[in-house]
């Protein structure tokens, strides 16, 4: 039996319905909010939205407006807000533990042999996983501890652009220095090297003449950057020592939504065997369904040694952070990488019910399908605005980056999103200069609302410039 409600029957509406926003309750809360929650707090400052209540691709506030959603938490509410089939396990489990530690439990068990299910060939069965913090974050510190544990090196190599995380070990992967700024030092020898952006100029002619890949792609920049891994690991020069291993996000998430070249990550695991390290990739953002692909890694037919997961895994928004790794790797003794919410078997059902859901309604084509026609919106509007200078994605993952004469546009996108939040529509950015449009709704959206979204985003966009002028 099909798992229900169908995903036409999980929001509150196709469309939007906002009055006035923000609503005089959404201000209130939002100033309350000032004055006793942490200075940190970023999201409100650039969507003041309070929320009430949420259902599949649908937000609504205190002061009653519904919002489509087209960023589902960064990443989390893969099968939708409130997904009822997903709260039905949910809440059956809650009243009978919530909390176990790492003692086994059915849900677990089950959990685990669907990960196996859905887990990139060369990784399903023949892998291990491992639960230890609620955060992708900390899935990524345990990837580190088991590089190194597995080949007696420190240090780490990772990308311009990347974002794995803000814990000290995470924190030392990712690229931007914003996320640094007074918090160093962190780990020693962590290197990052550039990401190929196919946007990009790189270099032309006989790439494959230093490009270290198997199968040279032909591309530039995938050559530029395999070369400059290459040489971290092998070069007698490069200043530290060979690294415990690669960590890559498939398609960078918070770098712009970048998809790399083709050659680019079976280049990475070419030179991870040679060197004997560890190739990981950090599947928190792009995995789940979210690519139109259960993990991003299978658009490349390439197998990681370790792959990190959080954000969407727990299929309703509950937090829980885990890592898949080949067998060969684990090593560890008893107690080798804890972490006190392991146990979290709410979370666990959570991600089978999802798992279940997203099989059972096609949610991977569905994704597929609806991404495409989203990014078909944005390639005709750009036929006639030119400060929309790339489109790419996979799935229910698109970025648009902007620029104005010629330069990166943080101040345009800004002014998108806020149009956007104005007419009904939440959008997020993303790029190094925050130049980029990010979309990543719930794979749940339906093609509706995927055309009336796209077209009052297209419609902001156009206003937005016009005003400009």
């Amino acid at each position: 039996m099909v798992p229900s409600p169908s995903i036409d029957e999980i929001h509150f509406s196709m469309e939007p319905d906002v009055e006035t926003v923000p609503g005089p309750r959404t201000g209130q809360l939002i100033e309350q909010q000032r004055e006793i929650d942490s200075n940190a707090v970023a999201y409100p400052r650039r969507i003041p939205i309070a929320i009430e209540e949420a259902k599949g691709a649908t937000i609504r506030d205190v002061d009653g407006n519904t919002f489509l959603d087209f960023f589902a938490g960064i990443g989390v509410l893969n099968v939708g807000h409130s997904n009822p089939y997903v709260l039905e396990g949910v809440h059956e489990q809650l009243d009978k533990v919530a909390h176990t530690v790492d003692f086994p439990t059915e849900a677990r068990i089950e959990f685990i042999e669907r990960l196996n299910d859905i887990a990139p060939d060369g990784l399903g069965g023949n892998s291990k996983v491992i639960f230890g913090g609620p955060s992708g974050s900390d899935a990524i510190e345990g990837s580190i501890k088991l590089a190194k544990h597995n080949t007696g090196r420190h240090g780490t190599l990772a990308f311009e652009g990347s974002y794995h995380g803000t814990t000290a070990g995470a924190l030392s992967l990712t690229a931007g220095k914003a996320y640094k700024q007074g918090y160093g030092p962190l780990l020693a020898d962590a290197v990052h090297v550039p990401f190929p952006d196919p946007s990009e100029p790189g270099p032309t002619g006989d790439v494959e003449s230093f490009c270290p890949a198997e199968n040279c792609c032909q591309a530039g920049t995938c050559a530029r950057a395999l070369d400059a891994v290459q040489r971290k690991f092998e070069g007698p020069y490069g200043g530290h020592e060979s690294p415990a291993g690669i960590w890559v996000e498939p398609i960078q998430g918070e770098g712009g939504v970048v998809v790399p070249p083709e050659g680019f990550l079976k280049g990475l695991r070419d030179i991870a065997d040679d060197n004997d390290a560890l190739l990981v990739f950090d599947e928190i953002q792009t995995g789940f369904g979210r690519t139109g692909e259960w993990f991003a890694a299978d658009h490349w037919d390439v197998t990681p040694d370790a792959m990190t997961m959080a954000k969407g895994i727990g299929g309703s928004g509950l937090p829980i952070g885990a890592m898949m790794y080949h067998e060969e790797y684990d090593t560890w003794g008893p107690g080798g990488h804890v972490g006190t919410f392991r146990g979290n078997v709410p979370a666990f059902v959570g991600g089978t019910r999802a798992i279940e859901y997203i099989e059972s309604h096609d949610l991977l084509d569905h994704a597929t399908e609806v991404g495409a026609y989203i990014r078909s919106r944005f390639r005709e509007l750009a036929e006639d605005v030119p400060e929309i200078v790339d489109i790419r994605g996979k799935g229910q993952f698109t970025g648009v980056e902007f620029a104005v004469d010629g330069d990166p546009s943080k101040s345009l996108v800004e002014s998108i999103q806020r149009e956007c939040y104005h007419r009904g529509v939440l959008v997020w950015y993303a790029g190094r200069h925050k130049s980029v449009l990010r979309l990543l709704p719930p794979l749940v959206l339906t093609q509706r609302q995927a055309e009336i979204g796209l077209d009052i985003i297209t419609e902001s966009i156009r206003d937005v410039l016009a005003d400009r002028d």
